[in-house]
């Protein structure tokens, strides 16, 4: 085993108390892993660069191709050509969407191509006793979770009563489905006095969330709250807030740590930003693709990277300002 597979290999010990078996047949030569992420965005610039740190700290060769537009139909045909590349002995991916993905990631497995699915997963994320089970691993956020913390500092921040609405992207993704699910959960069971009055797709476009949620504010002129459910999401609905000169009235939670989203923080109009950790993401899939490659067997098939919670009193502190997502040229 090269010295750099053996570096991760005791890495992922000691990050996951793994008792590692290789195989004394492991190969020398290091994999060479695809990355596909979903769309471009800042999330996904950040867990690109995760992706290439860790490549460049274990010398893996990674190959990216990142989808202009959301959509199976825009990420399928990308994937294909990874696949007829013939080099690939790993793919990193976000599934656009958890059912239609499946097919032409089987076809990569039966390509040879091994798969960890990053942010969004496959089916019901459950690679152990679920449908689909081919993954090696889903490394991601737990987002019902992360629902439901968006419910419940959207609730205090609106003083447990009144209408709140939820601006999402797409419908059948396994992250953004999983945070409108733990929000109308923590909504329906412990604030009576909140009405979830409805839910719209924006289809990852930020000018169709911003004239969604202008519609809604002009609809509801007692809106108390919204949920921006990802990037384009929270930067729409925080948009239309700020048009009608409801900044500071109709407060938003965003879900995603944008440079965007902490400007309207710092400016009143967000009042919770949750930030996940895209770069952790990226780097972990990395080295579990090497560790796989140098014949670990432990690897977890669920790993969740938790969240950051930045509010106007800690947004400067260095410890959790650190996960606000800094892009080159941002």
């Amino acid at each position: 085993m090269s010295r750099k597979l053996l570096l991760v290999v005791v890495s992922l010990v000691l990050v996951f108390g793994l008792l590692p078996v290789v195989s004394t047949g492991a190969q020398n030569d290091l994999p060479k892993i695809g990355f596909l992420p979903g769309v471009v965005d800042p999330f996904y610039q950040v867990m690109q660069l995760g992706v290439e740190a860790s490549a460049a700290a274990l010398g893996v060769e990674v190959v990216t191709q990142i989808p202009p537009t959301w959509g199976v139909e825009v990420q399928t045909p990308i994937l294909d050509a990874m696949i007829a590349r013939g080099d690939l002995d790993y793919l990193i991916i976000a599934p656009t969407d958890k059912d239609q993905m499946i097919g032409p990631l089987e076809t990569a497995l039966a390509a040879g191509i091994k798969v960890i699915t990053v942010d969004t997963f496959l089916g019901d994320g459950d690679y152990v006793n679920g449908p689909v089970t081919f993954p090696i691993s889903y490394i991601g956020s737990d987002n019902v979770e992360g629902g439901r913390i968006s419910a419940r500092g959207l609730a205090e921040a609106i003083g447990g009563e009144g209408k709140v609405y939820i601006n999402s992207t797409n419908p059948n993704v396994s992250s953004v489905e999983g945070r409108a699910i733990g929000f109308n959960e923590v909504m329906a069971n412990e604030y009576p006095d909140i009405e979830v009055i409805g839910l719209d797709f924006n289809l990852d476009s930020m000018d169709t969330a911003t004239q969604q949620t202008a519609a809604v504010l002009q609809r509801e002129p007692d809106l108390a709250g919204v949920f921006g459910t990802n990037v384009f999401s929270a930067q729409g609905a925080g948009t239309a807030v700020v048009n009608a000169g409801l900044g500071g009235e109709v407060q938003v939670v965003a879900y995603d740590a944008t440079q965007f989203a902490i400007e309207m923080l710092r400016a009143g109009t967000v009042s919770l930003v949750l930030a996940q950790k895209p770069f952790d993401m990226g780097y972990l899939a990395v080295q579990f693709a090497v560790a796989d490659a140098a014949g670990v067997t432990s690897l977890p098939k669920r790993v969740q990277t938790g969240f950051a919670i930045i509010t106007i009193d800690n947004v400067d502190d260095p410890e959790i300002a650190r996960f606000i997502y800094q892009v080159p040229g941002s």
